[in-house]
Parts: C-alpha cells; structure tokens; sequence
C-alpha cells in the first residue's frame, strides 16, 4: 500500500473542508454527461467528477483524486463497486475518520 499521498475519506459534508486535497469518496452515478459523472455522495450530497471512467447508471463507484471545489473531484482513480453497497456504513466511517479517530487515517 502507498502511504506517501494519502486520501482522505470524504462525503459532502467533509469534501467541502479539503479543497485542493487528495479525498476518496463514494457516490451513486446518477448520469453521465460529455464525460463528466454526476452523483448522490452517501450522505445525500451532490458531485461531478471530471476524469471518471463511465459506470452504469445507479451503480455505485470509489473515486480517488483531488477536490477542485466543494461539490466536484478531479479523478485519478475509480472503482465501481456495482449496484449495492452500504451508504450508511461508509458515512459512518467518514464521520470516524475525520472526527475522534482522525490520527489513525492520516
């Protein structure tokens, strides 16, 4: 596992906070245009993310890149983790990792 540039687990709430930082987070694809993905991130908020591979619609995916704004992430990497997952458990780890258990993930 590379550890020298480290992402930070993020959903809308925190994505806002780390602009210009590497962030991982997950989102519903909601739809797909000219090469843009738009998405539902697990806590109900919304993102584009430029660079992404296409996925199908509903389908979710981890995208890691660089925030470039508050609602929006610059990929680097993307991982469809098809059409379930877990959106409050992921919440939870976002809140964990960036709130009391902060210094185990960075």
């Amino acid at each position: 596992m590379d550890t020298s540039s480290p992402a930070v687990f993020a959903n809308g709430e925190v994505l806002k906070t780390y602009q210009g930082c590497r962030v991982r987070a997950v989102l519903q694809v909601m739809r797909n245009e000219g090469g843009v993905l738009w998405g539902q991130l697990t806590d109900g908020g919304q993102i584009s993310v430029k660079g992404a591979q296409s996925a199908p619609v509903t389908h979710f995916m981890e995208v890691i890149g660089i925030a470039d704004g508050p609602e929006s992430i610059r990929a680097e990497i993307c991982t469809d983790f098809g059409p379930n997952f877990d959106k409050v458990a992921y919440n939870g780890l976002c809140q964990l990792a960036n709130g009391k258990f902060k210094n185990l993930f960075l």
